[in-house]
């Protein structure tokens, strides 16, 4: 028999076997992630977000479908991984702020295919610059179908079906929107991802529960393939300015009062308000008029300013290792409080003595949870607190505490390699103000280059560049250069093109499965690109990458 709503106790199943169908598939999506290298991490962080929020709902006695979906909002927020988990969650959370709004414990027809539409309209609020093309597209054209078919949806059965339906037929299209993924031969990742819960919501409402299954995914070929790509555009104002007001006047204010000015010098557009504070991001040339603009209506809360550069750099892992959240904690309050994200126990302890306090276990394929960034923050007895990501697919994650700790003073470094976050420590100096900080640790992250060298997990061709399983790859300036089959040639070619006369110091951090005589010759060919270049090596014990490159 058809639903004609859907009470807290069917969203709970549905959720739950949505959730379940994404863990049971999550390899696959991996698998699919192949740009802009040829690994995979998309479906890993999905799945443990809906698992975060799946845990919150099941510790819930409440039948209320605003109950529910509330307390699964907030549990995705706090359990969201990567930028897909990030995204995911707020889809969410947009769900949940439409289904607050119904008068009872269940949603009828329309009250759910708006709790669709406020989902992904939420999702695409959480991305600074909104890539069409991606899961955000899958989320928009579903929901905009069943919106304009609505008159003719009967049940909630229905109303899902033909959402999968149109979700499917946006995520064979996604190629045409977005050049790079055709480029490729793939589709989004994160909409493939995305269809599984959707799937797992069409058989729920079948009375078709799913167990969890041990996942043994072979590669092959799939009906749809996908890779994540978002905020993959180019840029042409220089600085992304990001900054917290505080209104004077939150009634009298207008959000055109600072769209209005920004769209006329810069891009990239966000502009969001929030009962009494406005949150902003702009990419600019004039990120000082901007600042400058918005003291007119209220008292600057944090600011950030720095050039934004992308850089995908994803490595896929067999297994997810559990990460070790906060490794110590100050005795007394400082001045400074510094967080870095890192793997490798050498990696850890060359980050300790550039005065790092916290070290979150993480990095590729074990992005860490917006939770672990919170319970970090508020661990911290200080007056500041600094956040290395060092990876691009963390920042998000680390940003929610902005949003999460209102009280703290935080601001969010976007490094995104281990060689960033690391470099960007020298300039760090504890007796001076946190703006100073922040901008000398900003400029040595934009005048420095990082380099990668891993392997390859698949064929594919990016760039010009023709990759085969098992070869391996360099990285640098957010896109493979180099692909051979042997690492020592790799090496070199990627320094060839790092290394320079001007260059002064590169620092190598060389992993577990480095060869000592390797390194010898690696070391031998940056002194023969530049004799005067100082050659700092740090064992730095981490997987994935055996060597990471850092050339100032």
């Amino acid at each position: 028999m058809a639903n004609q709503t859907v009470s807290g106790t069917l969203f709970k199943k549905m959720v739950t076997n949505g959730a379940v169908n994404l863990k049971n598939n999550y390899k696959e999506i991996d698998h699919l992630n192949v740009f802009p290298v040829p690994d995979g991490d998309t479906g890993t962080n999905m799945q443990m977000t809906m698992m975060a929020g799946i845990k919150e709902v099941y510790s819930l006695d409440s039948q209320s479908i605003i109950d529910i979906s509330k307390i699964l909002s907030r549990g995705l927020l706090m359990g969201a991984r990567g930028n897909s988990g990030v995204i995911l969650s707020q889809f969410f959370r947009g769900v949940y702020s439409e289904i607050a709004k119904i008068g009872n414990g269940s949603a009828t027809v329309e009250e759910f295919i708006q709790a669709l539409v406020g989902g992904y309209q939420m999702a695409y609020r959480a991305v600074m610059d909104p890539v069409e093309g991606t899961i955000l597209t899958v989320c928009r054209e579903s929901a905009e179908k069943v919106l304009r078919e609505q008159s003719k949806l009967k049940s909630v059965d229905e109303v899902l079906k033909l959402y999968l339906e149109q979700a499917r037929e946006t995520l064979i299209r996604t190629p045409d929107l977005l050049p790079v993924l055709k480029e490729a031969g793939v589709v989004d990742s994160g909409g493939a991802g995305f269809i599984r819960i959707i799937e797992g919501w069409v058989m729920a409402l079948e009375g078709q529960m799913i167990n969890e299954a041990e996942v043994q995914y072979e590669p092959q070929q799939e009906h749809y393939h996908g890779a994540e790509n978002l905020g993959n555009v180019d840029i042409k104002f220089g600085f992304c300015t990001e900054f917290i007001v505080k209104l004077h006047k939150p009634d009298k204010f207008k959000e055109t009062f600072m769209k209005d000015p920004l769209s006329q010098m810069g891009d990239s557009l966000v502009v969001v308000t929030d009962d009494d504070l406005l949150k902003v991001h702009v990419h600019t040339n004039q990120p000082g008029v901007a600042l400058t603009l918005a003291q007119k209506y209220g008292d600057l809360q944090t600011i950030k300013i720095e050039n934004m550069r992308i850089q995908h750099s994803n490595i896929m892992g067999d297994e997810i290792v559990p990460h070790k959240e906060v490794k110590e904690k100050p005795k007394k309050k400082s001045k400074f409080g510094i967080i870095a994200v890192a793997s490798g126990e050498g990696i850890h302890e060359a980050f300790k003595e550039l005065g790092v306090d916290l070290i979150i276990d993480g990095g590729q394929t074990m992005n860490p949870s917006t939770e672990a960034f919170v319970k970090a923050v508020e661990s911290l007895n200080c007056d500041h607190v600094i956040i290395l990501p060092n990876n691009k697919n963390i920042i998000l994650s680390a940003e929610q505490t902005l949003d999460l700790c209102p009280d703290k003073s935080i601001r969010v470094l976007k490094t995104k390699s281990i060689a960033q976050g690391y470099s960007s420590l020298m300039a760090f100096d504890p007796t001076g103000e946190l703006d100073d900080n922040f901008e000398a640790m900003m400029e040595i992250v934009t005048n420095m280059r990082s380099g990668e060298i891993t392997y390859a997990v698949r064929d594919t061709e990016l760039n010009g560049v023709k990759i085969k399983t098992g070869d391996f790859i360099g990285i640098t300036k957010n896109e493979i250069k180099v692909s051979t089959p042997n690492r020592l040639e790799t090496a070199k070619v990627l320094l060839d093109d790092m290394i320079d006369m001007d260059k002064e110091i590169i620092t190598i951090f060389h992993g577990n499965d480095a060869d000592e005589d390797e390194i010898e010759m690696i070391v031998a060919h940056a002194k023969k690109l530049n004799p005067d270049i100082e050659v700092d090596l740090i064992e730095g014990k981490q997987d994935i990458y055996t060597y990471i490159f850092a050339v100032e």
